[in-house]
């Protein structure tokens, strides 16, 4: 339970004052940025006594603060959320589908809370989560970005989507992503490209784009997504958000579409370091249904379980003065170009206030180390995928069945060439044809798991034997996320935390120099930290102490897309939506041509 929903006294002097920054553009949600040349900051707006509250990067506390002061309603604020997601997603195609229910849901929290109801004290009470559209959701439909699911309808919620709402969350929607997440483009053949608010001209990272570009764009609070490869790590890093990969363990993927058990992995992404902490509270805390569908969970240690994460940024580390980070040459790109200085030039910025503040970074340079060549060795998903896929379609229920209305039930049926249900990246050709022919009984599946342990070994001594460290660093990309239309989304360095099953906290730590036609802030560029297993809480905190180094906030909100920058006034006035929730349907049309569906 969040402490501040225990003395609503000490948020009284909290709220008048959010009361009056809601008025301006400078404010704790929206701190003050450059004039870009074609936007509009409203900078001048008169003086409202009686604002709506404004949710351009709300936190859960100031939410919370809001609703136990009587600032705002839950209904209220989750019609500003549907407003943003009504001007904003038709651009973006970040999101695929919205909770009919959420509306009924915000007035049944407005009543709670009118009542005094204590069941109201919830650690995400009222706070909009979006989810990757590959999390089993009982009311929403769960498509995996494919037109081949798009009438996949799951009987029940999956483990994690039980927790947020046990916990108090209303889950808004869900959010497009690089379809069956099995690349980084982010673009699908129901939700199409989702595009990087910072730069239209990029694609957002991925898999789980659609929930990086929602959450940075302001259309939640926070999101959930999953991590095969890189595929939390590379959206937050590209769209100036925080992310968190767990312990292979920690957290059930049960109810989640699979691509391979060994690598997948549950996690979320938030605009600031206090909110993930709360959501890594609350995801970890959920428990497999009967069935026991992720037996990797019952590697949890005892003293981890329940651990409330958010201590670790108020009670936990206290400072990095004398921690010893570990840097990981071969994840950088030294060769000079366009794409790869930025990163290089932030990481060395980032590099020098840490040991300014007491850090001691020790270069690490042994050859394994090396992304292209990790991934290339041990990858292990061609050879899980299909069987994983299968066992889910065997067991999954389709809207209308009994009426004549059915849905593929296995790999084949998806990936059946000619049929336009489908969409794969030229340059994953080869991945879907092996996926056919590959198995957990393939002789080389077995070499490569001997592999995977050899790694893990070989990290255990990097940390310990060798070099003594608490973490280890580097960037998630070694360049600038890539341009829509691209063959992949290249140079990405998430594979070894994805085969060790190690936890990776992901922060923002800086932009590129700005493109005024395209990127008016510059590109999001993060860096990964990565830990041994179960020290989430000491990433945690060493992911505050980071940011606090690095001087200035990093993290801003897009100012371009149309306005992201600005308040969108909710339709009907400030009581917002009445009962319905606005539809949004599914646009494929700016998929590029590069990517034609029905073919491998």
């Amino acid at each position: 339970m969040l402490s501040s929903l225990n003395n609503p006294t000490a948020l009284l002097g909290k709220a008048a004052l959010l009361s009056l920054l809601s008025t301006t553009t400078t404010s704790a949600f929206n701190p003050q940025l450059p004039t870009v040349p074609g936007t509009t900051l409203n900078q001048q707006a008169p003086l409202d006594l009686n604002p709506p509250f404004d949710i351009r990067e709300a936190t859960v506390s100031s939410i919370h603060n809001a609703l136990f002061t009587g600032l705002t309603t839950c209904h209220a604020l989750i019609s500003s959320y549907l407003a943003r997601i009504e001007a904003f997603n038709p651009s973006l195609h970040a999101i695929l589908s919205l909770n009919p229910h959420a509306l009924d849901l915000a007035s049944a929290i407005d009543l709670q809370l009118a009542s005094g109801n204590s069941s109201a004290n919830k650690p995400l009470l009222c706070i909009p989560v979006l989810l990757k559209d590959n999390f089993d959701t009982s009311d929403l439909p769960t498509t995996a970005g494919s037109l081949a699911l798009a009438n996949n309808t799951p009987s029940k919620d999956a483990p994690t989507v039980k927790a947020l709402k046990q916990a108090g969350a209303i889950i808004l929607g869900k959010t497009n992503l690089h379809e069956f997440a099995l690349e980084g483009i982010s673009v699908s053949s129901l939700g199409g490209q989702t595009i990087n608010p910072y730069d239209s001209t990029r694609t957002p990272g991925g898999s789980s784009g659609g929930t990086g570009a929602a959450i940075a764009a302001n259309l939640a609070v926070l999101g959930t997504g999953t991590d095969t490869v890189n595929s939390l790590r590379s959206p937050a890093s590209a769209n100036c958000l925080w992310s968190w990969r767990p312990t292979r363990g920690l957290v059930t993927r049960e109810g989640v579409v699979p691509v391979g058990w060994t690598q997948d992995a549950v996690g979320g992404m938030a605009r600031g370091v206090g909110d993930l902490g709360v959501l890594m509270t609350v995801m970890s805390m959920a428990g497999s249904d009967e069935g026991n569908g992720d037996n990797t969970t019952v590697l949890v240690p005892p003293e981890v379980k329940g651990r409330d994460y958010s201590q670790a940024l108020y009670g936990g580390l206290g400072k990095l003065e004398g921690l010893r980070l570990g840097v990981l040459d071969g994840f950088f790109n030294h060769t000079a170009g366009e794409e790869t200085d930025p990163v290089n030039e932030v990481m060395e910025k980032v590099l020098s206030r840490l040991e300014a503040a007491g850090v001691e970074l020790v270069n690490i340079t042994e050859p394994v180390y090396d992304a292209v060549t990790i991934a290339a060795k041990l990858d292990v998903q061609t050879c899980e995928f299909r069987e994983g896929l299968d066992a889910y379609l065997e067991k999954t229920t389709y809207a209308g069945h009994g009426n004549g209305t059915t849905g593929p039930r296995s790999f084949s049926d998806i990936y059946t060439l000619g049929k336009k249900q489908f969409l794969v990246l030229p340059s994953q050709y080869d991945y879907i044809r092996n996926a056919f022919n590959r198995s957990t009984s393939s002789p080389e599946y077995f070499v490569r798991q001997h592999g995977i342990q050899q790694l893990k070994t070989t990290l255990a001594q990097t940390f310990s034997t060798n070099n003594n460290l608490d973490a280890i660093i580097y960037p998630e990309q070694k360049n600038l996320v890539v341009k829509i239309g691209s063959p992949s989304q290249s140079g990405r360095n998430g594979i070894l935390a994805a085969l060790t099953g190690s936890p990776v906290i992901t922060v923002p730590v800086g932009f590129s120099e700005v493109m005024e036609t395209t990127a008016p802030l510059g590109v999001p560029i993060g860096m990964e930290i990565l830990g041994r297993p179960w020290t989430e809480d000491l990433l945690l905190g060493i992911a505050k102490h980071v940011g606090e180094a690095l001087g200035p906030p990093v993290r801003r909100m897009p100012v371009g897309g149309g306005g992201l920058d600005k308040v969108v006034e909710v339709k009907g006035g400030g009581g917002g939506y009445e009962k319905e929730v606005p539809v949004v349907k599914p646009d494929g049309g700016n998929i590029p041509e590069v990517y034609p569906l029905g073919v491998y």
